[in-house]
Order: C-alpha cells, then structure tokens, then sequence
C-alpha cells in the first residue's frame, strides 16, 4: 500500500505515512509522545482568574428571595411572593424602585379614557400584584384626572386601586395561569377630564396623558429590553356629552379614536382594539342624546375597531350612577371575553334588535345575533314580565302580555299584545323606562344569547325602533 502513495514533494516518508510532504502545503504527523516532549519544554501558560462577581445591590430583608443575580441593570432573584403571582423570577432595578415579576414576551397594556365615572376604581392591589403594574409616577391606574399633565418616566410600579383597565388585565392573567401560559407584564392607565362634549374630549388633557401614557409604555419596554403592544383602549364617555345633539356625540368619539390612534402610530404601537359598553343611563337618567348617539356609533364608527361589549344594565351601579365594586369587576370580565374574542380571531357580537313589524294584532321583532335568542328565565336584573320591552305611543291602551319566540327562526320573538297597537308606535328594548330602584339601571332587559355561562354572557342592546307595517 505504501507504494501507491504518491512520492512528489515527500520530505520525509514513513511506513504508516508521510510524515513531512510539502506539495501544496506542510503536513506534519507527530506521535503523542512527541506531542508530549514539546508541551514539557514550552513555559507554563499564565493562570486565568474567572472575572469578578458584580456586586449586587441592597435588597428588602423582608422578601423570602433567593439565588439573586445581576443581569445589566437589573437584580434578577427568586422569591416567594404574595399574591396570585406566587413562588416565581422577579427583577428590581439597580437605581431601586418597585420589584416587578420577571417574564418573557412583549409589555402589554390595556388603556382607558372617559369622562368622571371613568376614573374610579376599587381600593386593593390586582390578584397578579407584580405583573399589573402602572408607570411608576406615583398616580396610579386611575390618571391624572384633568389636573395638570402627566410626567415621563419609564419605571413601572404595583397598583393601590383597581379601575376596569386593572381588572381586565387581571382577568386575562388569571386565564392565562389556568391555561398554564405564560404571564406577561401589563401596564394600565386610564385617562379623565371634564370635558362637556366629545369632541372637547379628543382634544383635551385626558388625551394629552393618553398619549404620554403611550410614551411611557414604549420608554418601559425598551428598559426592559422587550417591545410593546397596547392589548385595547376602553372608552368610557356618554351621559358627559352635553352637546344635546347624537349626531354630533358620534362624530366626536370617531374624531377621539382618529386621535388615539394617530397617537399611538406616532410611537410605533399598532392601531387598536376600542371596548366600550353600551351605556343605558341610570336609576333616574333613562332618555336623552347622549344614550341615542350609542345608536348612531354603534353602525357608525368609521373604519375603527370598535367593540360594544356589553350594555350597562349588567352591571350594578350606586345611587349616583356610578360602578359599585361588584359593578366594576362584572364590566371587566365581559370586556375581557369581548377582548379575547376579538384577539383570537373570533368576534363578539351583543344582539340587536334591527325591526319591529306587524303581525295580525302583535308585533314581530327582527334582531341580529351571534347566538341562538332566549329570555334568561332568572331576570337577573330585574326587568320584569315583558324583559325589558315596552310600547311608546299607544293610543287605544294596548300593552305587551307576552313574549314568544319564532318557530323556525330563534333570532326572531313575537311580542303578544293586549290589542292591536294603534298611534305613532315604537318599540323600545331597555330604554326610556320611568325610574327605578335597586343596584342596576332604569333601562334593563332579560334578552341575550345562548352563549356563555353565569355573568358571561351576550346580553342584548337597548333599542328603540318605529313600529312599522309587516308582511301577511
């Protein structure tokens, strides 16, 4: 076999191989031994040292933590927290401030703006306490309520109060902990003024701060090293409206989400998703513009994302028109199912009432609906024997004894009346109702769809509708 190899340019040759041959470069063979020799006679390498442990920072003594570490600028430990959050990684600034849970992922944020009642919240930290956070400038979720304009900052810290912004994103935490996802961080704000008119409030302080609100969610995502993405912007703005006219409240909440979402592009946040409720008065408060302008933004709302996700008259309010607690956590749960519907790729659709015709003595109602219809048989709202509809402008005294649904079309009811309604007749559903008493609105019905279980569920919008002649 060593005579097939090739002698050209060989140096020096072995029987096992070349041991030196210089052709197109220098091949050098040596055995361990040699190896071996040279390593004794080359001087001893210089020792390396591992490179210095940073030192950390002074850390709570009252936190049960453990394997602390520093990662930039930032301590990143284990510990045992309280809340929801529980045993898991969190994260505190070298410069201090607020411990934070650690996660992976995108900062998210759900964003709100409204008039007065919009800025309330419940006293208490979120259940996931480090993970729903607001910035840290000492306001808060609930904004700067008109009073001056919000400052830059790019910290975070945990909540004092809980507004539908802090319930909605610690909704989804908790079904994201049920699901065994992970958990992001989710920063909250809601912005207020006293603005008189919509169009007041798309131009005023409240979305002044909104806007900062954004400049700070971008300034606290790049601290942490991640991006950001705004979750929804709750709308919260109706019976403020003063301007008397529907028309004129539509325009103005088309020309707000026009702002809010100019703004948003202006930091590098995608347009997004406007949840809002469908606002149905109070105990006292059942008519007027502001509640019929609904109507108009409801079909109406340009080519923005904008998602009615619930009527008002499912949630309980005190004596001055305002969320109770309990009132407060029930809007955030069914805007966080419209939320994650809409996310998902789905839609959420509350049934509307689009006719009401004749048919023979009694009227035939026409809705559009995601769902199968039905009267919830435990009225939860309590309104009443005919759920909620009633008849405007009866002149013979005729009343509605009775509700059925259509034989072949669940999307249909018939409303069974004492006589043939005579007059310039309307059909109302959960409006113009006198006052009333009790913990939810004057306006209420029983009618929804068939989807969902316990207080999740598509409850259907007020309506008020010119009765009109029906086929045979």
């Amino acid at each position: 076999m060593a005579d097939d190899i090739p002698t050209q340019g060989v140096i020096i040759r072995a029987e096992n191989g070349d041991v030196i041959r210089d052709a197109t470069g220098l091949v050098l063979r040596l055995s361990d031994r040699v190896i071996a020799d040279i390593a004794d006679r080359l001087p001893p390498k210089p020792q390396t040292t591992a490179p210095e442990a940073q030192p950390l920072p002074a850390l709570p003594e009252e936190i049960d933590l453990w394997a602390p570490r520093r990662e930039g600028d930032w301590v990143v430990f284990q510990a045992n927290m309280p809340g929801a959050d529980g045993p898991r990684g969190y994260r505190r600034h070298l410069s201090g401030g607020a411990v934070i849970a650690e996660t992976r992922g995108p900062l998210l944020a759900v964003l709100g703006i409204g008039g007065a009642r919009a800025g309330l919240g419940s006293p208490g930290p979120a259940r996931f306490r480090w993970h729903v956070l607001a910035p840290a400038d000492d306001i808060g979720a609930v904004g700067m309520g008109g009073e001056g304009e919000a400052v830059e900052t790019d910290a975070l810290e945990p909540l004092r109060e809980l507004t539908v912004e802090a319930l909605i994103a610690d909704e989804l935490l908790a079904r994201r902990r049920a699901s065994h996802q992970s958990l992001p961080l989710v920063m909250v704000r809601a912005e207020t003024d006293m603005a008189a008119s919509a169009h007041e409030l798309g131009a005023g302080t409240a979305v002044t701060n909104l806007d900062r609100a954004c400049a700070n969610l971008q300034a606290a995502a790049a601290r942490l090293g991640t991006r950001a993405q705004v979750l929804a912007v709750v709308l919260d703005y109706t019976l403020e409206d003063l301007t008397g006219d529907p028309v004129a409240y539509r325009d103005g909440m088309i020309g707000l989400m026009e702002r809010i979402t100019r703004d948003m592009a202006k930091h590098g946040l995608a347009r997004p998703i406007f949840l809002t409720s469908f606002d149905c008065g109070t105990q006292d408060v059942t008519r007027g513009p502001g509640l019929e302008g609904q109507w108009e933004l409801s079909w109406n709302h340009a080519d923005h994302r904008l998602v009615f996700a619930a009527p008002s008259y499912a949630f309980q309010i005190d004596d001055a028109g305002r969320l109770t607690d309990t009132g407060r956590a029930e809007k955030a749960l069914l805007l966080t199912e419209a939320l994650l519907a809409v996310h998902g790729g789905g839609r959420w659709h509350c049934p509307v009432i689009q006719l009401a015709e004749r048919a023979g003595d009694d009227i035939r109602v026409i809705c559009e609906a995601q769902d199968a219809l039905m009267i919830d048989a435990g009225d939860p709202f309590g309104a009443g024997k005919t759920a909620g509809f009633a008849l405007e402008g009866v002149s013979n005294g005729a009343t509605i004894t009775g509700i059925e649904f259509g034989r072949h079309d669940t999307k249909a009811l018939i409303l069974r009346c004492s006589r043939r309604p005579e007059g310039e007749v309307h059909v109302t559903y959960a409006h113009g109702a006198g006052p009333g008493q009790g913990p939810y609105p004057a306006n209420r019905g029983a009618l929804r769809g068939d989807f969902g279980e316990g207080a999740v569920r598509r409850w259907a919008l007020p309506a008020r509708l010119k009765l009109t002649e029906g086929g045979p």
